[in-house]
């Protein structure tokens, strides 16, 4: 038995060439757990705060924020498939209040899974996803300036702060797929029981 799935694109904003990846989610999945995929998609760390802006409404962690923000829902408690039933096809995530990469999450299409797949699956996707705490936009593109130019004065400092060197136009395709892999591993169990009807033995 399949279960329905959206197939997503994942763009970052503000950033040419554009960096984007595309996954197949279960429409069950929630807000949380889509953050999470998303994470593994475009590699970034789950290393800052984070929120989905849909239509007026912020959705997220609520114990994460003990500053004053706008009133955040829980992502925990939307499913992706609610969201595209009250007709939303187009919201934002956001990662990294400092950085502020916000995320550009498009609905593709909806349609049944394929009964031998697990969910969610890794797509397609191109460029690399900018290092954590490169300091935004601003920062990536300065921080590529330095890094692909031998001859420039923070060439070697760029370098040294990354770990080596950084080619933007390629990514992990594998690890890609391998990361969201671990959450349909993690969904593995529940969805067998949920298909089968069964449950397992309280202890």
């Amino acid at each position: 038995m399949s279960e329905r799935i959206a197939r997503l694109r994942i763009e970052l904003q503000d950033v040419e060439p554009k960096i984007w990846r595309r996954v197949d989610v279960p429409l069950s999945m929630t807000l949380a757990v889509l953050h999470e995929a998303i994470q593994m998609a475009m590699h970034w760390r789950f290393s800052h705060l984070w929120r989905f802006e849909i239509g007026d409404r912020i959705y997220g962690d609520p114990s994460d924020y003990w500053y004053d923000l706008p009133k955040t829902y829980k992502a925990k408690a939307l499913q992706l498939g609610t969201v595209i039933a009250r007709g939303t096809d187009q919201f934002v995530y956001l990662y990294d209040f400092g950085d502020n990469w916000r995320h550009d999450v498009i609905v593709e299409e909806v349609c049944d899974g394929d009964p031998a797949t697990e969910y969610p699956a890794f797509v397609d996707g191109a460029r690399r996803c900018p290092p954590e705490d490169v300091g935004g936009t601003g920062g990536f593109m300065e921080f590529l300036e330095a890094i692909q130019d031998p001859m420039h004065e923070e060439h070697h400092e760029m370098l040294v702060w990354n770990g080596g060197p950084f080619d933007p136009s390629t990514f992990e395709e594998i690890g890609t797929y391998y990361s969201l892999n671990q959450i349909a591993k993690r969904r593995r169990g529940p969805l067998a029981s949920h298909r089968s009807g069964s449950r397992r033995p309280k202890r």
